[in-house]
């Protein structure tokens, strides 16, 4: 066997098992723990703020517990499933582009016809008035 063929493991095809392009990034254990414990304050502090009734209003609570979701979204992919430019030529993070963007329209054009729906086909009728009854006996000309 030559000298070649010791140096470097091949599978049956003849490849080599060493990978020496970019196949995506690799975490350590220190970004797993750094993104555990972000998605454990970003679970809290949400968590928090309902059960502590800090947001009076119901509007400004739905806005910041979006946001902090969102931002939770982000750091699972960021730090979980590794998404980023670089990985796989940066075509995961334009499908996961895409994908938001699809559901987005998708989400807004569905609530954007129910909404005209329910405008258009549940009207506000005046409330009929109950018959009036006659006498007996009395006839109309």
């Amino acid at each position: 066997m030559s000298a070649q063929h010791t140096t470097h493991a091949h599978d049956a095809h003849g490849h080599d098992d060493d990978h020496h392009g970019d196949d995506g990034p690799h975490s350590t254990f220190s970004g797993y723990m750094v993104g555990f414990v972000l998605s454990i304050i970003l679970t809290a502090i949400p968590f928090w703020l309902v059960m502590a009734k800090v947001i009076a209003d119901r509007n400004t609570a739905v806005l910041v517990l979006g946001g902090f979701a969102v931002i939770q979204i982000l750091v699972h992919m960021v730090c979980f499933l590794h998404m980023n430019g670089k990985a796989e030529g940066g075509w995961t993070l334009l499908s996961t582009i895409f994908t938001v963007v699809f559901v987005a329209i998708a989400i807004s054009g569905t609530l954007w016809v129910m909404f005209h729906m329910n405008a258009n086909m549940m009207p506000e009728h005046p409330t009929p008035t109950p018959p009036t009854h006659e006498a007996p006996g009395h006839s109309r000309p």
